[in-house]
């Protein structure tokens, strides 16, 4: 069986967003894929090979002032090159985000890493899970909590370091890294058996 490949293309400004990538690439390595940790505002040639050769690109942003940060968007902006050929066409997508607030916006950078997906051609993969914490036997630690439909999102106390990310939202990154690289697995099969 042919192992997939995930790449997190990602920017964390203060280190939340990165305990978030970490915490996708955990979740896509324990369903067996090859992952590379790509952040984005250090990006070289070989890893944008990376990315063009994954079976699965996972975009990760904190939200800053009600979208993407300024680092991402400058990445978004130089897959133009990949555009031109179609180099992402069918690839899967996915995304995650955090942010200060419990909403913080960050279905506006979801929405963001969608469209982006979109223009590539790729197929998005949502979060797969229902939301938590909506009832009086909720509680915080529910997978979801923030319920969440379209990626990943993560909320961290704007006071709080990197170690302050909530086991919550690291736990549902990580259901997200599984769901994506189980879904590749899915594709990779599927187009064998149809080719």
């Amino acid at each position: 069986m042919t192992t997939p490949v995930v790449s997190i293309a990602y920017h964390s400004g203060y280190g939340h967003t990165a305990v978030i990538a970490e915490a996708v690439r955990e979740g896509a390595a324990g369903a067996g894929a090859t992952v590379h940790l790509i952040k984005v505002d250090e990006i070289d040639e070989a890893q944008w090979e990376l990315l063009d050769g994954s079976d699965a690109i996972v975009f990760g942003s904190p939200t800053y002032m009600g979208t993407a940060s300024g680092a991402f968007h400058q990445f978004a902006q130089d897959t133009s090159q990949r555009w031109f050929t179609d180099a992402w066409k069918d690839k899967l997508a996915a995304g995650f985000s955090n942010s200060g607030s419990k909403s913080g916006d960050k279905l506006h950078t979801l929405q963001f890493f969608a469209t982006l997906a979109a223009q590539h051609g790729m197929h998005w993969v949502n979060l797969g899970l229902k939301p938590g914490w909506n009832s009086t036997e909720g509680s915080e630690h529910d997978l979801n909590r923030l319920g969440f439909f379209s990626g990943a999102a993560a909320q961290t106390n704007s006071d709080e370091g990197p170690e302050g990310v909530h086991k919550a939202d690291i736990a549902t990154a990580e259901h997200l890294g599984r769901r994506v690289a189980e879904t590749a697995r899915t594709f990779i099969a599927g187009r064998a058996a149809a080719a």
